[in-house]
This record gives C-alpha cells, sequence and structure tokens, in this order.
C-alpha cells in the first residue's frame, strides 16, 4: 500500500508538471523561459515529454504490476469470503462483541423463532444461512454490505486499466513501432512527400495522437507526431478536405465556436463523406478519430509597404506568403524578413483612464500608456470599451549572425488618448510583452506623412530650409541682428534632434535625448529650464516648417496651424524621438492581404480509451463502494429453554466502522427480534 501510494504520488506530480509545462514545444522557447542551465536540466529528466518520458512509463508499469498482485493475491480471500457466512461460530463467542444482546421468548417455540427471524431478516435486506446444531440450538447467521469488498478489486483494478489505457495510448507502442520497424524522427524541413519513409508510420499503426493542418480549400492524409527528437509523419488511412473554417468571436473577441466543414476521403473505398467537425464534437473514420483543435494561417499572401529609417530612402513593396522567408538588403548588409503571422481580428480594450489620475501628461511612457488601453481584461477598476482594432501583421528580422527580432504592426491606426496612431510593436525575447512606438496618423489617417517628415528630418539641406524659413518667423522685427543666432541655433538643435550632430559628447542617435544630453554637458545647471524650454520651442517651430517643406516637395498643400495640427505634431515629436532607438532599419506597413485559413485537426486512434473509460466507472463504483457501503454481520443464537416451553434468544452484531447508524440499527434488530421478550 505504501509503495502504490508513492508511486501515485509521484505521477500526480508528473502530471500536474506535464499540464504546467507546455510539452513538445521546441527546445529554443524553453531556453528562452528558463535560460540555458534550467533548459538543460530540465529537458535530461524529459520533463518536455513527461508523458512518454522512460521513468513516467516505468513508474506507470510499477504500478501496474504492484496493484495486479495485489488484487491476485487478495482477490481469491475476498470472493471466497462472499460466500461464508460464518455461521459455525460458537455460542460463546458472542459475548466478546460491543454490540450483544439477550433475551427469552415466552410461548415460542425454537423452530417458530428461527422462522419469524428469518422472514424479518430476508425482508429488511439480510442475506443469511441458519446452522441448526445437534444440542437443539440454531445460530442464524446473516451478512449486509457485502459489496464493501467488491469495492476493493473493482478500485484497484480500475487502476489497472487506467494506467494499461495510458500506456497504450501513450507514446509506447510508438516508440516499440519504431523501434521494431527501424523507422528515426524526422528533424528537416520540406514538402511531406520529400520525407523518407524512414521516418514515416504506416496507416495501420495500432495506436497514435498526432496533428493534421489543413488550409482551406487544400486535403492532406498525412498527420505529424512530435516526438522529443524531432518529428515522425503518420500516414491516414483517408484524406481530410477542409471545405471552409468557421470561427465566431464573443464581443471580448475570445473564439466563440471553431468548427471545420470537411470531407473524408478513404483511401481503400474511394468514397467521399461529408461531415462537420466542432470543439467536442468530433468525427470518427475508420477507427480514428478527427477533433477540432485550433485554427491557423493556411498560407495567406500579404503585400506590405517598407519605409527606411536609416538612410532616409524612399519607401518599396514586400510581398511574401505567412510561414514563408524573403531577403532584403540595404546595399551594406543583408537581413531575412519572416512573415510569421496574419491576424485579421484584433479585439482590444481602448477604455480611457480614470477621470482622475494624478497623471503629468507631459510624461511619455508608451510601455505603461498601452498596458493601460491594451492590457489584460482582468482590470476591473476601469471601465471596458472592447473594439476590433482591425489586422495585424507579425514578422521577424533575422541579421547574418541568425539574431531575430519579432514585429508585430497594426494595419490601421488605433486612437489613444485623442489621437489616431499606428502601433510599431518589438520585442526580443518571445516571452516578453510587446513595446510599442506609436506613429501619428496625418491629416490623410495615413502613416506616410510622418515617414515624409522623418525622412526630411535625415536631409541636412531640408534642414537648413526649415530652419531660414523658422528664423524669418520668429525673429521680432524690431530685433533683425537676432536672425544668424537664431539660425545657429535651429540649425544646432535640429542636427542635434537628428542624429547628424558629430559634436554631440554623450549620445550617438538622435532624439530629445541627444539634446537632453547636450545641455547637460553644455548649459549651466541653473539655466537648464529655461534654455531648455527655449530650444524645445525652437525645435517644434522648425520641424513644424520642415514637415511642410516636405509636404510642398510632393505637391501638398501645407498643413495650417490649427488645435488637430498642433496634435499631430506633438505626438509626431514625441514619434521621432523615440523612433532613433527602433531597433529595426525599416518600418513595413500592412499594405494588403488575401486571407487564407487552415484548421488544426488532432487525429487520434485511441483503444486504450476503452479501458480508461470502463477504469473511470470501476472507480467510481469501487470508491462509493469502500466508502458509503458498511459491512455487517448478524449472528442470533436461538436455543430452547430447558425447565418450560419458551426460547432463548443471543444476538451480536459486528461492523467495519463503528459508527451512530450501526448502533442505532443493531437497537431496531434487537427489539423486533425480541418483541416478545418479558
Amino acid at each position: 500500500m505504501r509503495f502504490s501510494i508513492s508511486l501515485l504520488t509521484v505521477i500526480c506530480i508528473a502530471s500536474i508538471i506535464g499540464t504546467v509545462l507546455k510539452q513538445h514545444e521546441p527546445y529554443t522557447n524553453y531556453v528562452n523561459q528558463f535560460g540555458p542551465f534550467w533548459a538543460e536540466v530540465f529537458r535530461a529528466v524529459d520533463l518536455y515529454t513527461v508523458y512518454g518520458a522512460w521513468w513516467f512509463l516505468l513508474i506507470l508499469a510499477f504500478l501496474v504490476a504492484s496493484t495486479t498482485l495485489c488484487i491476485a493475491r487478495n482477490a481469491p480471500k475476498i470472493l471466497a469470503d462472499l460466500g461464508n457466512f460464518k455461521e459455525h461460530l460458537r455460542e460463546q463467542g458472542l459475548q466478546a462483541f460491543h454490540l450483544k444482546a439477550q433475551g427469552a421468548l415466552h410461548g415460542e417455540l425454537p423452530r417458530q423463532a428461527v422462522e419469524r427471524i428469518s422472514h424479518l431478516l430476508s425482508g429488511a435486506g439480510w442475506r443469511l444461512k441458519v446452522d441448526q446444531r445437534a444440542n437443539g440450538g440454531a445460530m442464524i447467521a446473516a451478512r449486509r454490505g457485502a459489496a464493501n469488498k467488491l469495492g476493493y478489486i473493482a478500485a484497484h483494478s480500475a487502476i489497472v486499466l487506467i494506467c494499461l489505457g495510458g500506456l497504450f495510448d501513450g507514446d509506447l507502442i510508438v516508440k516499440l513501432q519504431m523501434m521494431l520497424q527501424g523507422k528515426s524522427t524526422y528533424s528537416g524541413g520540406g514538402m511531406f512527400r520529400d520525407v523518407a519513409p524512414a521516418h514515416r508510420l504506416g496507416p495501420d499503426t495500432p495506436t497514435f495522437r498526432a496533428n493534421l493542418l489543413v488550409p482551406e480549400g487544400a486535403r492532406s492524409g498525412t498527420a505529424v507526431i512530435s516526438m522529443q527528437h524531432g518529428v515522425v509523419l503518420q500516414d491516414l488511412p483517408f484524406d481530410v478536405e477542409l471545405r471552409k473554417f468557421i470561427v465566431e468571436y464573443y464581443e471580448t473577441g475570445m473564439p466563440k465556436l471553431f468548427a471545420s466543414e470537411i470531407v473524408i476521403h478513404d483511401h481503400e473505398t474511394g468514397t467521399a463523406t461529408a461531415t462537420t467537425v466542432k470543439v467536442n464534437e468530433p468525427a470518427f473514420h475508420r477507427g480514428v478519430a478527427i477533433y477540432q483543435s485550433s485554427f491557423d494561417d493556411g498560407g495567406s499572401t500579404v503585400k506590405l509597404r517598407a519605409f527606411p529609417l536609416l538612410k532616409g530612402g524612399k519607401s518599396f513593396d514586400v510581398e511574401g506568403t505567412i510561414g514563408a522567408s524573403t531577403t532584403l538588403s540595404d546595399g551594406d548588409a543583408q537581413m531575412t524578413l519572416e512573415f510569421t503571422g496574419l491576424r485579421v481580428i484584433n479585439v482590444e480594450n481602448l477604455a480611457g483612464p480614470p477621470a482622475s489620475t494624478g497623471t503629468d501628461v507631459r510624461k511619455v511612457d508608451l510601455v505603461a500608456s498601452l498596458r493601460d488601453q491594451l492590457g489584460s481584461g482582468a482590470k476591473l477598476n476601469r471601465k471596458r470599451e472592447l473594439r476590433n482594432v482591425g489586422p495585424s501583421i507579425s514578422y521577424k528580422l533575422r541579421d547574418a549572425s541568425g539574431q531575430a527580432r519579432e514585429y508585430n504592426n497594426y494595419m490601421l491606426p488605433v486612437e489613444l488618448d485623442g489621437q489616431r496612431v499606428y502601433l510599431l510593436g518589438t520585442r526580443d525575447n518571445p516571452n516578453d510583452s510587446m513595446r510599442y512606438l506609436r506613429v501619428p496618423a496625418d491629416d490623410s489617417d495615413s502613416i506616410v506623412g510622418w515617414m515624409r517628415l522623418r525622412r526630411a528630418l535625415l536631409d541636412p539641406a531640408l534642414r537648413e530650409q526649415a530652419a531660414s524659413r523658422y528664423v524669418a518667423l520668429a525673429t521680432p522685427t524690431d530685433k533683425p541682428e537676432m536672425a544668424p543666432q537664431l539660425q545657429t541655433t535651429a540649425l544646432r538643435v535640429l542636427a542635434l534632434f537628428a542624429g547628424a550632430d558629430s559634436s554631440a559628447p554623450a549620445s550617438k542617435s538622435g532624439g530629445l535625448l541627444a539634446v537632453s544630453d547636450f545641455m547637460e554637458s553644455s548649459v549651466p545647471e541653473a539655466d537648464r529650464p529655461r534654455i531648455s524650454e527655449v530650444l524645445l520651442r525652437i525645435l517644434n517651430g522648425s520641424l513644424f516648417e520642415l514637415l511642410n517643406l516636405s509636404r510642398n516637395a510632393e505637391g501638398i498643400a501645407p498643413l495650417v496651424p490649427d488645435e488637430k495640427t498642433q496634435a499631430f505634431m506633438t505626438q509626431a515629436v514625441l514619434s521621432l524621438s523615440d523612433s532613433f532607438f527602433y531597433p529595426a532599419p525599416l518600418v513595413l506597413e500592412l499594405a494588403d492581404f488575401k486571407h487564407v485559413q487552415a484548421s488544426v485537426f488532432q487525429v487520434a486512434r485511441a483503444p486504450g480509451k476503452t479501458l480508461v473509460y470502463l477504469g473511470a466507472i470501476l472507480l467510481i463504483v469501487g470508491v462509493f463502494a469502500m466508502l458509503y457501503i458498511r459491512e455487517r454481520r448478524l449472528w442470533i443464537w436461538v436455543t430452547p429453554v430447558s425447565a418450560a416451553s419458551g426460547t432463548n434468544v443471543a444476538a451480536a452484531m459486528s461492523t467495519t466502522r463503528r459508527t451512530l447508524d450501526a448502533d442505532a440499527e443493531f437497537e431496531r434488530i434487537k427489539a423486533a427480534v425480541l418483541k416478545e421478550a418479558r
């Protein structure tokens, strides 16, 4: 018992680990999550494939063997004891029981008493046996609740059946078949049809659990079994064609319904069977269950518009397919662009902040602000305003050394804090949250205006023209001698902001940080508040003139300095400043796409599930039998009175658990048996 309980405890702990820790993930994901040292330690003990680990299977095997031996040792005794009423108990032995009684029945002969008591007990559900003794007495041995013993056999048999079902439906059979057939895992890429037979299992595999991805309008008959060191392809006895994938959403953005309209094409008979697979409503064909597991991109095509950031070049278009990659080059270095995902629907919480937050409106904290706007729906301290903000594109840029960063950009502008902005997200680690750069939408609700301003900022000639135009407007008419100094200051602050001032002491990049570093190194501390206010005024005015110069160059009317333009320029200055820390040489905007859905099915042949279901039923029956059925034995000794006609009666009862119910039951039996006692 102690050994079995110890094994069950270890299995429970391992099952918890297998539930909490995602199984069969790429090893790099675990390295990012736990670090190189612990990732290697966890891999050494097979925590990434707990249910197929050798030690887990060994524990199951030991538990099956141990429990089977317990059943084999005790079941014959229990079955034999079911027919044993212990009617040969000596009458003196009745005095040793805690529950006992004696009395005399006057006017009732022993034979009559035995018949009456036997009929009484049988009517109350007792099974009994009468032993007539040579001295004229009779021992009535009765029993009730014998199913308590059967509960032991049922519960222990359930453990054996469930463990056997787990062994049959786990990786054990697949691994044994691979070993016997000389198969091995596959860790490469390419098309399914190009994978060698050494990495495939035939359609007659007795048990397996695999994933099958089918794009809309396509069909597939090859599933993927994930193993520790790669995958194994499982050929199915049929093809699954996906006609249409249906997904419905709640207003919170959570999926409400996954459904796939499929056609099953049987390889042997050639028949085509149309059916619909939903979550928790699988389809079955040739002993294989087809479950709706998830959905994915089925090869959507996207068109991106690339805006260079470093050299201020012109925009260009990039086309690709989700799951594929392409190469980008700026003449000096090459990068690989990997199209990783397309989300057509993004429902976010866009509720505004509470009325009185005490927040400094001049403070710029993009991460905190976006967490407030797009954060968890569990924040109950504010009103929720759920809105679909449109499609988004996810991609990775990988440099020549193989290092990659992940990006997530929204296709449409989102209104945050009263300003429509484009959200450009990035992160270095898959476990980190996205950090977003907010780029204001221009008067055409496009990102092009801000990109045009940034390109103009990197042009020295345009910076000089902008400074001249600003000086012409800002120089007092009564003090024309201020113009040269103001011109020099405007050019200097624009160069600092653009990252083009080689004399900047601390910052090699641009933005407000470069201006701040310049002030800390060149301006006395007492004068910094006054000088910073002047420089920011000059910077904002010069950038506004630079914006209108860039618009004039493309034949677009200049902006009028109204409230809307002011809001745009305020966010534009902050975005320009932060853009110098954007970890990419270009920004990719989702311009167009053709969405193709794919359905992810889990296909399983699981003969062990019958054993598991049977084991579950036996476990319920066994536990209830052992906990809620009390075995009771009752002995009533009936003997004639020697001196006169009459009968003496002695009774005793034993029970597996002493309870108040047992005492009350014995009192009722005693009253019924001895009701004629005087």
